[in-house]
């Protein structure tokens, strides 16, 4: 598997793709990235520019065995990282548009699915009465039939839609 692309902070957007890419480095290579010690030294080592430069000051105390050091600790580094080079729209925006979600008319029910999966990705755990609500809504839409019609096998019941998400 290929190392993620550089992030040199420049670009908020990129952020989100290089933290995932990082993360199924880690996935893959489950034996090599035990720690969140190894998972943060491992993505500081791709940070360049001015993301670079704003990991180096935690460099001389990189022998610490403080839990909550940033380099001990994924999620924080992952959070600490959002601060200065996330943007800081990107959840509302993506909160507006889970709001106005919707299956377009000549829309594919699969397509909803996925966009749907990747936005709430991108948004994070809303519990599953959000799920449940767009279920709901999707459901009661004419463009199901077609869907359903090659996929009866998973319409035992309504409620198992949820194996969709999860």
């Amino acid at each position: 598997m290929k190392a993620p692309d550089p992030f040199d902070g420049t670009q908020a957007h990129n952020l989100r793709g290089f933290i995932q890419s990082c993360q199924l480095i880690f996935h893959n290579d489950p034996e090599n990235f035990l720690s969140d010690r190894k998972k943060a030294l491992y993505s500081t080592y791709i940070l360049t520019g001015r993301a670079g430069k704003w990991i180096e000051p935690y460099f001389p105390n990189i022998t610490s065995e403080e839990p909550s050091y940033i380099l001990n600790n994924w999620m924080l580094f992952e959070t600490q990282l959002f601060t200065p080079f996330g943007n800081p729209n990107e959840v509302r925006k993506d909160e507006q548009e889970l709001e106005n979600f919707r299956i377009k008319e000549t829309g594919h029910v699969s397509l909803y699915i996925s966009d749907f999966r990747s936005l709430m990705s991108r948004i994070g755990d809303w519990g599953k009465g959000i799920t449940f609500m767009f279920i709901e809504e999707a459901w009661n839409q004419d463009c199901w039939t077609s869907w359903l019609l090659t996929h009866e096998s998973l319409m035992a019941s309504k409620n198992s839609w949820t194996s969709l998400w999860n």
